[in-house]
């Protein structure tokens, strides 16, 4: 089982592999199934 994800504007959960897009730059997109919300430039670091 995945690790699941919470959409801040309806709060439904789904599996991480199935909202986040991983960009070059590091940056990762989120996008919720079920409203369309979409946060896009999610900071991330390597390690």
């Amino acid at each position: 089982m995945q690790p699941t994800v919470k959409c801040p504007k309806c709060l439904i959960e789904t599996e991480i592999t199935l909202v986040l897009t991983a960009q070059s730059n590091q940056n990762v997109i989120f996008t919720c199934p079920r409203c369309n919300f979409e946060m896009k430039d999610i900071h991330t670091s390597k390690g």
